[in-house]
């Protein structure tokens, strides 16, 4: 719920009551956590002209309320603290007065958790049966892990769900919790296991802000203003609000509610002559959502959900999203993805900001042949690759622990891992291998074409990854290599490793070599390049 206080202290004169408004947004509750080591803004609305107090840990700062009715402190860097604190906050307008508390304040890290239903997905929905009966032992593990949680310096402040097409929202919903038994039933689960890894490194307090949305394109969480930085997003965002006021001018709520009627009832009919055939009854009819409840509207999510907790302070950012963008405008996944980081910098006034992203993992039937015509998925896949060029940015790479007949795969475990290992070695300067191989060059020597990789660590192995074991050394040849001609016909490679960071590959019927491309499916199943640190290879093409 929303933290809407407001505390009247004043006299009764003549019948008439004096009052001093104080609100909060929602992020500002008990139980928050507060980045250690950069400046804290804390901020709500008052009475035009009154003056707002802020006093935490030792400091005390305090400003007048604007024109508007908005107001701003910004705190001095904290140190890190597992020690409860409390954080008053009072507004003082002709001798009237109001306040609020704010108790069981931590200083710690506080990260950014966005992104679509695999970034979303809480331990309530993990912990149910897998699809296939090899994946139940990564059930077991999270069954045993959230029955056992008792961290209270892991925490969680859950984003309410909100939509706003046109207006950025400022107050927000949301609540705090804490990864003990019982509210760790509404953790994200990716988030978690990141979250736990900096919480065993670090030995601080550790916050996840967690604004994510099942079934969500990338769209809607970029700002509306990075739309303008060029002409493809311009026209692509004007078309969308052209869409969504065209979709406002003809909604008709009560023939939508009796065209809706007349759909259920077609259902139910067709639902009981499939039971008394004993067969599956047809899918549920959706029920028709209001233009402005459309999330998938550009920056609508960005305006209802992001916006109200920006500025807090945050030491970064990660993201799990791009399956929804595989049948949409694929191709420009890294364009738009690159827009939304700089959007975020922007408005938290970060240029710096740390943004580590998940690849999509492996996904659908493996394919026997090489594979030659366009994939969505794989493209999202290629351009999330492209997309490490984002500066402060970086990758987790998760075509080894995906499940064929689950776009929501059980094992976030080693996607928390992986996602931790950037934000450790880059944030917070740990020295640890923090990616798997990934393409840096090609040079064709004759009939054979060498790959060079950036992030080859101790150096390139042949691996095989078992759940969530680590991943071991194997004598196996390379496998998911592919190589084309100047005909254009795929054929699987031959491939080896001949150095610390190079990979030689040929096929003996190519002569002349075009192209060579690695992983390249929606579920390459047995892909086996790895760095000696256990870390995959991501998918790649020679191809710029």
């Amino acid at each position: 719920m929303n933290r809407l206080i407001s505390i009247i202290l004043g006299l009764l004169l003549t019948g008439i009551c004096s009052a001093v408004e104080l609100t909060m947004p929602a992020i500002f509750n008990d139980h928050m956590v507060v980045q250690q080591g950069q400046e804290v803004p804390v901020w709500g609305t008052s009475d035009a002209g009154a003056t707002v107090e802020v006093s935490f840990a030792g400091q005390t700062n305090s400003v007048k309320v604007n024109a508007n009715g908005r107001w701003q402190v910004v705190l001095s860097p904290l140190k890190a603290s597992a020690v409860s604190k409390t954080m008053t906050i009072s507004a003082l307008l002709n001798g009237d007065s109001a306040a609020v508390e704010i108790t069981d304040v931590l200083v710690g890290e506080v990260w950014f958790a966005g992104g679509q239903s695999n970034m979303y997905r809480p331990f309530r929905m993990l912990i149910g049966k897998a699809k296939e009966p090899k994946y139940e032992p990564l059930v077991e593990y999270l069954r045993k892990e959230e029955a056992n949680a008792n961290d209270t310096l892991l925490r969680q402040f859950r984003v309410g769900k909100d939509c706003s097409v046109l207006k950025e929202k400022y107050l927000g919903k949301g609540t705090w919790s804490k990864a003990v038994k019982g509210p760790v039933h509404e953790f994200c689960g990716t988030a978690y296991f990141f979250a736990r890894e900096l919480r065993r490194e670090l030995n601080v307090p550790v916050a996840i802000i967690a604004c994510n949305l099942g079934g969500t394109k990338v769209e809607p969480w970029i700002p509306m203003h990075s739309y303008q930085i060029n002409e493809t997003l311009k026209s692509f965002y004007k078309n969308e609000i052209d869409s969504y006021q065209q979709a406002l001018a003809n909604w008709d709520q009560e023939k939508v509610n009796k065209e809706f009627e007349q759909e259920m009832a077609n259902w139910k009919l067709k639902a009981q002559e499939a039971k008394q055939k004993g067969e599956n009854e047809p899918r549920k009819p959706p029920k028709p959502e209001h233009p402005d409840r459309n999330k998938q509207t550009a920056s609508t999510l960005y305006n209802g959900m992001i916006h109200t907790v920006v500025p807090f302070a945050i030491k970064g950012a990660i993201w799990y999203q791009g399956e929804s963008n595989g049948n949409n405008l694929p191709e420009q996944y890294a364009m738009r993805l690159s827009a939304m980081v700089n959007g975020w910098r922007k408005a938290w006034d970060q240029e710096k900001l740390y943004f580590y992203y998940c690849q999509l993992a492996n996904y659908k039937d493996p394919n026997a042949d090489p594979l030659e015509e366009v994939d969505g998925w794989v493209t999202v896949q290629d351009q999330m690759r492209r997309a490490m060029e984002i500066p402060n940015s970086g990758m987790a790479v998760l075509n080894d622990i995906g499940e064929a007949k689950d776009i929501h795969p059980k094992n976030k475990m080693d996607v928390g891992k992986r996602l931790s290992l950037w934000a450790l070695n880059k944030a917070y300067g740990k020295k640890i291998v923090c990616s798997g191989p990934i393409y840096k060059t090609s040079k064709i020597k004759d009939n054979k074409v060498i790959i060079t990789f950036n992030h080859a660590g101790s150096g390139l192995m042949v691996g095989k990854k078992h759940l969530m074991e680590p991943t071991v050394a194997v004598n196996e040849p390379l496998k998911r290599f592919q190589i084309c001609g100047l005909d254009r016909k795929w054929k699987w490679a031959q491939a080896k490793i001949i150095g610390k960071n190079k990979v030689e590959v040929s096929h003996p019927e190519i002569l002349y070599p075009a192209e060579v491309r690695y992983a390249w499916s929606s579920n390459p199943e047995g892909v086996n390049l790895y760095n000696k640190e256990g870390l995959p290879s991501s998918l790649f093409t020679t191809v710029k």
